[in-house]
């Protein structure tokens, strides 16, 4: 795919690609892999309901219960392997980390979360792939989002940036310790997607 607009930095080894992706060509790969392993609201370690819903597909799964974070080769509430990830899915995620210089990205793991207006995403690091030399990619769709980057501590001042349907950050190299997360979403509408924010993120996971 290519850009319509110049990849933008939002720190060091952060890039937001505006309108990389097409919610259009996108959803129906959701609803296939949504109707194979559908969408639960997990459990943090402490025992809060996460207000995100979430499933998975690739060749792992992100899963989280009263035992931790953790990825996982098969879906915890059916004991089935996680759906393929769809090529189409695959090639977007490889084609948005190349575009800004990640190249041979191949993610073995994508998380797909649904934010319903009043959810959030709490500051956190992505920590639990074996290794931090592959990049994340990051593809919102929907209504849009405010997601805030820190740096390797939770703490201090933030950098915000909307993220609008089709927008895709990319994020490796010093940006992958990064502290991130989307702050509560504002009620709101999307013509193709509802009131739904969509967000898929690709990962290299083992």
């Amino acid at each position: 795919m290519s850009l319509l607009i110049d990849p933008v930095q939002i720190t060091p080894g952060m890039w937001l690609l505006p309108s990389f992706a097409s919610s259009a060509q996108l959803l129906p790969e959701i609803d296939q892999i949504i109707s194979t392993a559908p969408l639960r609201q997990m459990q943090t370690q402490r025992g809060f309901t996460m207000s995100v819903a979430m499933t998975n597909c690739g060749e792992v799964g992100w899963t989280s219960d009263r035992r931790g974070y953790r990825y996982s080769e098969t879906d915890p509430e059916t004991g089935a392997k996680w759906p393929a990830m769809p090529v189409s899915l695959k090639n977007l995620a490889t084609d948005a980390a190349k575009t800004v210089g990640f190249d041979g990205f191949e993610p073995d793991a994508c998380l797909i979360n649904q934010y319903k207006p009043g959810a959030q995403m709490g500051a956190h690091q992505d920590r639990n792939e074996r290794s931090f030399e592959h990049p994340i990619v990051s593809v919102s769709l929907g209504i849009t989002a405010r997601f805030f980057v820190l740096g390797e501590e939770n703490r201090g001042p933030s950098k915000s940036v909307d993220l609008n349907d089709g927008d895709v950050i990319v994020f490796g190299g010093e940006a992958r310790r990064h502290f991130h997360g989307v702050r509560k979403l504002k009620a709101s509408t999307h013509p193709i997607v509802g009131d739904t924010r969509w967000n898929l993120t690709f990962r290299v996971a083992q």
